[in-house]
Formats: C-alpha cells, structure tokens, sequence
C-alpha cells in the first residue's frame, strides 16, 4: 500500500504539471523559421527606397487633399445611376459564375493532386500539381489580356480570367483539405472492399465539404474584387466604367463608381461570413 501510493506521490523526475515550452530553443524549426521570415522583414525595409519622410510630408498630405476633395460631390443622377447598377450586377455575375467554374475544376484536378490514402501511389499527383501551380501564378489581370485577344472584350473574358486563377488556388486548397482529412472512415470502407469513388462521396467529402465550401466562399469574395479590377483592361462591369472616367478625370463619377464597389464589396463579405459561419457550426 504504501509502496503505491509513493508511486503517485510527484518527484522532481516525474513533476504533476507540464511545464512551458522555453521562448527560444535550438532544437525548435518554428523558432528558427521565425527567426529568418523576422531577418528578411528587416533585409526588406533596409533594401527598399521607402521614402517616408517625402510621404508625410505637409506638401505630399496637401495634394492629396485636393485630390481627394475633387471626388465630391459625387454623380447622383438618374442615368448614371443605373449604369453604374449594371456594371454592379455584371461584376457580381463575373465573379459568381468565375468561382462557381474554378470550384468544380479545382476539384476536379484536386483529387490527382492528393495522395488519399498511405498505400496509394500517386501517380499524377506531382503533374497536377504543377498545372495548378501554373494556373495561379499568372495573374487575373494577365490571363483577362491573353483571353481579350480571342474572347474581345466584355466580361466573357473576365469571368474566364478568374475561372483560371482561381481554379489553381482553390485546386491546391481543396487537394491539401483532402489529404488531411482524418483517415478513419475511409480506411473502414476500405477494408469491406468499397470502391475509391464511394470511399471519397462517402467518407473524405462529408468531412471536408464545410472546409471546402468554406475555400469557395473567401476566394469569391476577394473574386469580387478582382473583376471591379479586371474591367480596367476591358474585361466589363465596374473596372471598365471606372477606368473610362477616371481616365476622362470625372471625379464625380468615379466617386460613384468606387461608392458602388465599397457598398457590393462589404455586402458580400457580410454575407459570406455569415453562411462559412453557418456551415461549420
């Protein structure tokens, strides 16, 4: 008896508590990975020709005023109003039918893109991942001037831009969302003998899909944005009014056209918010 409780009792060796692990350590990878993204922070600032005092300048901060002050009032009339809605509308179809593409073709390439399993070869999982990493290096911006040369302008181009892009980003976040997926369920089926197909409908996408719609949800929103950009090289919606007056310096109108951005922006970032919230309860 004795002996057994003088087995429970604590000792310096064996102490009840775990203690913290020490601020900095030779032995962590994070510490020293840390370290070095601080270093090239710091590289970074030392090579740039930031020019801080020029920017806070009394002359720098009093001609931005003025440049600011030719924005008001902005355009309120009637006509411009409902062009300004139009391109709205087309912004938000752009960026809408661009995920929805990029999401089914990043799934699509997200399954040879994944090692789903231990024993699993994984063949093309390397190649596909380099189509992907292609897809999402060349900017929106990019691919919506190489499209304008055989779709032309309007926003057919532009939607496709994005549907490229995003199905690069959201290919590789999808393939790492599968692979991480706990192995449990899918090797269960596996052992009765279930296909590859149904292992991944019935046991990998019930796990991942709040992650994924999750992915899809964020890339549309930052989607939004880049079709108000796209328009800039003649891809439609707002990006093309806005580069059309501003161009003709028509601040008034542009402050519209930025009004209306802000406004479609913040209204589907509070939706989408709502519902990644709403699926991961």
């Amino acid at each position: 008896m004795e002996a057994a409780c003088a087995m429970k009792l604590p000792s310096a060796a064996n102490p009840p508590y775990k203690l913290p692990p020490p601020l900095f350590d030779a032995r962590c990878k994070a510490c020293w990975f840390t370290l070095g993204l601080l270093l090239l922070v710091v590289a970074s600032f030392w090579s740039l020709d930031l020019q801080w005092a020029q920017f806070l300048s009394l002359d720098a901060l009093r001609s931005m005023g003025r440049f600011l002050a030719e924005f008001f009032p902005p355009d309120s009339s009637p006509e411009f109003l409902k062009k300004v809605a139009v391109g709205a509308w087309e912004t938000l179809a752009m960026s809408a039918l661009g995920t929805g593409l990029a999401a089914l073709a990043g799934l699509a390439l997200a399954l040879p893109a994944s090692r789903l399993h231990e024993g699993h070869t994984a063949l093309a999982r390397a190649p596909t991942r380099l189509v992907l990493n292609a897809l999402r290096s060349i900017p929106e911006l990019v691919w919506a001037a190489l499209l304008l040369i055989s779709a032309g302008l309007g926003p057919f181009a532009g939607t496709l831009a994005l549907a490229l892009h995003t199905t690069g980003v959201l290919g590789r976040l999808f393939a790492e969302a599968i692979e991480n997926a706990p192995p449990g369920p899918a090797a269960a089926l596996r052992t009765h003998g279930v296909g590859h197909g149904r292992v991944f409908l019935y046991a990998t996408l019930p796990q991942v899909l709040p992650q994924l719609m999750s992915y899809t949800l964020y890339r549309w929103e930052n989607n939004i944005r880049a079709a108000a950009v796209l328009g800039v090289v003649g891809a439609g919606g707002l990006g093309q009014l806005l580069a059309f007056h501003m161009g003709l310096f028509q601040m008034g109108k542009t402050a519209t056209i930025l009004g209306a951005m802000l406004l479609m922006v913040a209204v589907v970032d509070a939706a989408s918010h709502g519902t990644r919230r709403w699926l991961t309860r």
